[in-house]
């Protein structure tokens, strides 16, 4: 392709709303135009990246037994309300684009495709000698975004490959995700990233086991924890870990105490004068069902720890059959606002102490009248421990589990685990933070949809059994914004080869040169014939603004046909190490053929 002919328009300053520098340089470069708050188009260099990875995938996913095929992107309510997520995705998360038809019909795009895939299982599938069976798709997918932002790491519209699978049993379920797993491996290496497999909360999906793939970079919005042993990686959101070792509490006997202005746990140590291992915190969250049933929840946590609120909200949507309801769908420390709503009193913030009497709840339907208390495993070996006193002002101390407050029923894992922590699997190992772009996300689904919904198949003995399923995704799009984030430099992007979307750019630094127009053409056509995606900068323009623009898109490899053009040489730029030299013209087409592979 000659730049003089193409839609080519680059940028020297950085775009208003761009925050990370991928975004900034994907608008820079001319690879995306912002049309509307997370709505991109895709330019010409940046259809050519995503062409690429599409392709990387879809070879990968064929060479598992995968089957492509297209689903609609406009999917009917009622499989969403059969499989109980309709109320999730357009209320509790709201990240569903629903609307309604002028036959009153109500409808979604598409966020992902588990009910449609299960619907066709159901109609479909009838024996188990149609089993296992894995479908995939790369479309278009659509979630409204409470805050878009980072260009296409968060749009409301992208590009993504979303995979499900089928089985009689778990054995078999877990061999494709095991056969998924490396598939994933397999694309993220083909397409040149540094990345990282973790273990992963579920979300929405639902399911059992999932793991998430990380690409390595800075500006990455997820925090993952692993270990150098390499036998341990999980998201924050889903990691575990040994707290830090307690220290024993100064306090033997126990008293109530006046504690003014101690409503954070670092004031009251210090004014106390203990660590804050030795402090039970006591948080309260307001958690509504999608029955609208309120749910006043007292997590008793040790001082030094934070409630991580995912597995929070994991283990209320478990408790949600008695209360009726299927799934959370608002969770939030309540301010003042949602306090007069269920408050009879005011409540002693700061200074709660785990046996907050129930008499702080009105008596309301829609509000349950008692708290529910939950531990956090870090309580439940603490001694002469300091918690609130449930008076402003005041806390007491050397107090103790079946003595002056009852443990709670419910124990659970609810701490956020943190660098520095010790690993679970080997205290003598450490966890170590780092940041990650979430690219794809592969789960165990089990019977969870299929259940719900009613997809079954007939095993050998003639029985009727739900079907097991899996379900894979990977973000195309986010995945080639990722690797812009993972390599550039001050002059611009660093293409890995096999996602650029050119793999050389011939330049003319002198168009009103005839020798160096002549060895350009001759270049440019030689490396095109020879399976080496060329680009010719054939503008009108000065040889600085050209190589600016080389470094600007990233092209791996720049070819300059300069004053070395005398002594028949070219000069050879490599875009990631700026290595120089100058090849002879004869020999540059083999020898670049030859880089090409080798980086392939």
């Amino acid at each position: 392709m000659r730049l003089s002919k193409m839609l080519f328009v680059t940028l020297r300053e950085d775009p208003a709303e761009a925050e990370i520098p991928s975004h900034k340089l994907l608008v820079r470069a001319g690879y995306i135009r912002r049309i509307g708050s997370g709505i991109y188009s895709y330019l010409p260099l940046m259809w050519r990246v995503l062409k690429k990875v599409s392709q990387i995938v879809r070879e990968e996913m064929d060479a598992t037994g995968a089957q492509e095929c297209l689903l609609p992107q406009l999917q009917p309510s009622e499989l969403w309300k059969e499989s109980g997520r309709w109320d999730t995705y357009t209320k509790a998360e709201g990240i569903m684009f629903s609307l309604i038809d002028r036959q009153e019909r109500e409808l979604g795009l598409g966020p992902t495709h588990e009910e449609v895939i299960t619907f066709i299982a159901r109609d479909t599938i009838r024996s188990y000698r149609q089993l296992p069976l894995n479908l995939y798709q790369i479309q278009t997918k659509f979630r409204d975004e409470i805050r878009p932002r980072f260009g296409l790491m968060r749009g409301r519209e992208f590009i993504m490959k979303d995979a499900y699978s089928f089985h009689t049993d778990a054995a078999s379920l877990e061999q494709t995700y095991q056969d998924m797993d490396r598939a994933y491996c397999n694309i993220l290496r083909r397409c040149g990233l540094a990345f990282r497999a973790v273990e992963a909360d579920s979300g929405a999906i639902g399911g059992s086991g999932s793991q998430e793939f990380m690409v390595l970079a800075d500006a990455g919005e997820d925090e993952i924890l692993y270990t150098e042993d390499g036998k341990y990686a999980a998201n924050v959101e889903k990691a575990v870990s040994l707290p830090p070792d307690l220290q024993p509490s100064p306090f033997t006997e126990y008293a109530k105490v006046e504690t003014p202005g101690t409503e954070t746990i670092e004031k009251l140590s210090q004014y106390l004068q203990c660590s804050a291992t030795a402090i039970v915190k006591n948080v309260l969250y307001e958690a509504v069902y999608d029955n609208e049933m309120t749910v006043l929840v007292l997590i008793s946590i040790r001082g030094d720890r934070d409630v991580n609120e995912v597995k929070l909200q994991n283990e209320l949507v478990r408790l949600a059959p008695q209360y009726n309801a299927k799934t959370v769908i608002s969770l939030k420390v309540p301010d003042e606002t949602a306090q007069k709503k269920w408050a009879a009193k005011p409540l002693p913030l700061g200074y709660i102490a785990p046996d907050l009497e129930d008499n702080y709840i009105s008596p309301a339907k829609e509000v349950l009248p008692q708290f529910l208390r939950i531990g956090d495993k870090t309580v439940v070996e603490l001694k002469n421990f300091v918690t609130g006193a449930n008076e402003v002002g005041y806390h007491v101390v050397g107090a103790n589990w079946d003595e002056q407050f009852s443990l709670p029923e419910l124990i659970v894992d609810l701490q956020t685990a943190k660098a520095g922590d010790r690993a679970l699997h080997d205290p003598n190992q450490t966890l170590i933070s780092a940041r990650g772009i979430e690219v794809g996300h592969i789960f165990q689904l089990g019977a969870k949809y299929s259940q719900a919904m009613g997809a079954t198949y007939t095993s050998e003995k003639g029985e009727e059994i739900p079907l097991q399923m899996g379900c894979y995704g990977i973000g195309v799009s986010r995945l080639a914004q990722a690797a812009v984030e993972q390599s550039y430099d001050k002059d611009g992007i660093i293409w890995p080869v096999a996602i650029a979307p050119y793999q050389a750019i011939v330049i003319i630094p002198n168009t009103s040169d005839q020798k160096q127009v002549e060895a350009a053409e001759k270049l440019y056509q030689e490396l095109n014939q020879a399976g080496v995606e060329t680009l010719l900068d054939d503008r009108q323009e000065r040889a600085g603004v050209k190589f600016k623009d080389a470094d600007l898109i990233g092209i791996p490899y720049r070819l300059v046909t300069g004053r070395a053009i005398a002594q028949g040489k070219v000069e050879v730029v490599e875009r990631a190490s700026k290595n120089t030299q100058e090849l002879p013209l004869d020999e540059v087409v083999t020898i670049l053929q030859q880089w090409i592979e080798q980086a392939l």
